[in-house]
């Protein structure tokens, strides 16, 4: 067993998700929308049918899941952040500086821990806040 995240956007969820699979160096995500469904055609205004209803992405033994938060609720990923593990410094750093393009807000910026060689903390342009961590010291 396992935890997956499911993560929600405001309508640009294919654009962070893509951004993500190609961050992290895997597949294209597998994307279905609103749109998709058997009932779409009924009563789904044309905008609605284009937003994403799920979207995956994987990563080793695990898998990030997104969709497109329904129109006029609050913003989505409030409180909740996803956390990546790098094998190096190196690559956690170079995960964050391109996370750190367009961020929302920095709450730590990338440096040694006790914990980690390297972690940092972010809230990236989609809304989404990462922990991304070096390798453990521990």
């Amino acid at each position: 067993m396992s935890f997956e995240p499911y993560i929600h956007f405001q309508g640009n969820c294919e654009e962070a998700m893509r951004f993500y699979a190609e961050l992290f160096g895997t597949e294209p995500p597998f994307i279905m929308r609103y749109g998709d469904m058997p009932e779409a055609s009924e009563g789904m205004r044309e905008a609605g049918k284009a937003r994403i209803m799920h979207a995956l992405i994987k990563l080793g033994d695990g898998a990030l899941m997104a969709s497109d938060w329904p129109e006029g609720r609050d913003r989505p990923q409030s409180s909740v952040s996803i956390s990546h593990v790098s094998d190096s410094r190196e690559a956690a750093k170079a995960i964050f500086e391109r996370l750190m393009d367009g961020a929302e807000e920095v709450m730590m910026p990338f440096d040694d821990t006790f914990w980690a060689d390297g972690f940092g903390m972010l809230r990236d342009r989609f809304g989404t806040a990462w922990m991304i961590n070096g390798p453990s010291k521990m």
